[in-house]
């Protein structure tokens, strides 16, 4: 698919079927994240893939919404701040790298037909004790992974005039 119309074609994903994903499109979803850039090409992460069928309850106490455990697939990206890159004045880039990961993730899920949703408010304690964590390991985002069960609303956007500068501020 051409990427301005990819990009145009993704939003958040609220409703989906119980369709499951097969097991080629995890893996193109998967390797999406591999390829992904990130910060001195560390990739401090870690992704966990949990099939929601008969787990919804735990699920729903790490983000209470019903939504979420209809996809078949839930994956969570965990960071690895001991292996991530610092730039000389002490600023992290774990949840930057984090941040793109899912992002290729989630344009690779659009691209062959899959919906998803980036979920950064959830409860991190429970997630921690549900995923079996170890303390070194932090639960950065969630996705719901699966096909859509809805149609995309309208999305609102600023203007590009509000959002960029040219030469200085």
């Amino acid at each position: 698919m051409d990427f301005n119309k990819l990009i145009n074609k993704r939003y958040s994903v609220r409703a989906y079927k119980t369709k499951l994903v097969e097991d080629e499109k995890l893996a193109i979803v998967l390797e999406a994240a591999r390829l992904a850039p990130t910060a001195s090409n560390r990739q401090p992460f870690q992704i966990i893939v949990i099939h929601s069928l008969g787990k919804e309850d735990k699920l729903l106490e790490i983000y209470n919404s019903s939504w979420f455990v209809k996809a078949p697939i839930i994956l969570c990206i965990c960071g690895l701040p001991a292996k991530a890159w610092i730039r000389k004045d002490s600023r992290k880039y774990l949840d930057v790298d984090i941040a793109i990961v899912m992002d290729y993730m989630i344009l690779a899920a659009t691209n062959i037909g899959l919906g998803t949703c980036f979920i950064a408010a959830f409860d991190e304690t429970k997630a921690r004790k549900a995923l079996l964590l170890p303390d070194n390991v932090e639960p950065i985002l969630f996705t719901p992974l699966g096909y859509a069960d809805d149609l995309p609303g309208i999305r609102k956007r600023k203007k590009l005039e509000e959002l960029v500068r040219y030469e200085h501020w």
